[in-house]
């Protein structure tokens, strides 16, 4: 399922404008990543803040001492993750930008290897994923700072927790839905007809954007799987859909 999720943001990232990565001053790069089991292993953390120097960025580990500006205002900064997108012949990465608000501001493109020494192929992996980053030609542009600091922001701090989901699935798949082309996709009604779902169309088959929700519809065994996000809550849902 997180497979699934990423390839929603991948997309999502690919088909909306994204905010401008030069508006902000540094990137924090978590000391310890999701896939990994302790801090830095396979030195994936001091490598990730090595390269987005590199590439023109300001850059600190989480557990480094902030400068002043930025410890009083964590969205000066972006945080710097490395996503864990491996399978079993390869090791794939991607490298995530998110704001303080925890929304994703750029999307980088699969870095792979097949390498199956760990420390090596990460380290591989997240080399080729920084491409995407070094494309960017980061330039910090503080024009923007003063329209932030009119506008009064206030932060939340950035508080690195386990992040537990709960799963609402509903496992029936004998519901029969229809699909109605319009504008780029398809709106998905019941035999009502009420629409259910209004979905856009993506360059991977059998997937699609479902249209103000976060989540996606997408074919596994000839049934039709909707996955979105309701209440903070995680939902699954099982339809036939004839198209």
């Amino acid at each position: 399922m997180k497979k699934i999720f990423f390839l929603f943001l991948m997309i999502a990232a690919s088909t909306f404008a994204q905010q401008n990565v030069n508006d902000y001053k540094y990137v924090i790069v978590p000391v310890r990543f999701d896939f990994a089991k302790k801090a830095d292993q396979y030195q994936t953390s001091s490598l990730t803040k090595f390269l987005f120097n590199k590439y023109g960025f300001t850059t600190f580990l989480s557990n480094e001492k902030l400068p002043d500006d930025l410890a009083k205002n964590r969205c000066k900064a972006l945080t710097g993750r490395v996503k864990d997108l491996s399978g079993v012949f390869k090791t794939k990465v991607a490298i995530e930008l998110t704001d303080c608000y925890n929304k994703v501001v750029f999307l980088s493109k699969e870095g792979k290897t097949k390498s199956k020494d760990y420390k090596k192929g990460y380290q591989e992996a997240i080399r080729n994923a920084f491409k995407s980053i070094q494309s960017l030609k980061y330039r910090y542009n503080s024009s923007k700072e003063i329209i932030k600091k009119e506008k009064n922001v206030s932060p939340p701090e950035i508080v690195e927790v386990p992040k537990v989901e709960e799963i609402k699935e509903t496992k029936i798949a004998d519901k029969v839905l229809f699909a109605q082309p319009i504008l780029n996709g398809f709106q998905i009604i019941d035999s009502k007809p009420q629409v259910v779902f209004r979905i856009m169309k993506t360059n991977v088959k059998d997937v699609f954007i479902i249209k103000d929700k976060n989540g996606l519809l997408y074919k596994k065994d000839n049934i039709w799987i909707a996955e979105y996000y309701k209440n903070k809550e995680r939902v699954i849902e099982r339809y036939q859909v004839k198209f």
